[in-house]
């Protein structure tokens, strides 16, 4: 594509879809480029438009990356919505691990673009865990204390991540086998833990002594 033509097709994009356009060939191109190893460059090529056309949108490459990373976590909080009524914490937690198996460069980014910042992003792309805390908050009872509530609710989170990170680990194969699959062996998994069977749990109660 020369250079007048590159930017008519530039022009061509109404404001907000060429941010868009260039997310979404930075997404198809983490599918098989390393983030580091992503350019603008390559991501204006994969996207059509001009190698100027995203400074348009993003100063350099790390903001692109955390623009593509939103994306992701907004992706996550609608499948984890969209499981809210097949069944409890136990929907939520697969609708987690599904959405992690199927945009796994995805899933990895959004996890590398907030390493060592104080929480998960805030405002649409945190409401998964939201979500998951107002469930985690009908399993324990309404008498739990806020300090069971987060607890209970981080360590769901971590069960789903867990699960997410760990499902393609060559010695669960057999496992899996035996429980009848992928989507089985995750059911299985959540199942077992007192959170997602609804048991009430004490985690910051007094030990006696």
């Amino acid at each position: 594509m020369d250079g007048d033509s590159s930017e008519r097709v530039d022009r061509a994009y109404h404001h907000g879809d060429l941010r868009r356009a260039l997310t979404d060939a930075a997404r198809r191109l983490l599918e098989s480029v390393d983030a580091q190893a992503l350019s603008l460059r390559a991501v204006a090529r994969e996207a059509g438009v001009s190698p100027a056309a995203p400074y348009h949108h993003f100063k350099d490459k790390n903001e692109l990356l955390d623009a593509v990373a939103r994306q992701g976590w907004v992706g996550l909080s609608e499948q984890v919505a969209a499981a809210r009524g097949e069944g409890g914490l136990t929907s939520l937690g697969m609708a987690y691990v599904r959405f992690a198996r199927e945009n796994l460069a995805l899933y990895q980014l959004m996890y590398a673009r907030i390493r060592g910042q104080d929480s998960l992003p805030h405002g649409k792309g945190g409401e998964a865990y939201d979500l998951i805390k107002k469930q985690v908050r009908l399993h324990i009872g309404q008498a739990a204390s806020g300090l069971d509530l987060e607890l209970a609710t981080f360590a769901f989170w971590c069960l789903s991540h867990g699960l997410a990170e760990m499902r393609g680990f060559p010695r669960l194969i057999e496992l899996k086998t035996q429980i009848g699959g992928e989507d089985p062996f995750v059911r299985a998994v959540l199942e077992h833990m007192s959170v997602a069977d609804g048991q009430k749990c004490s985690l910051s109660a007094t030990p006696e002594s």
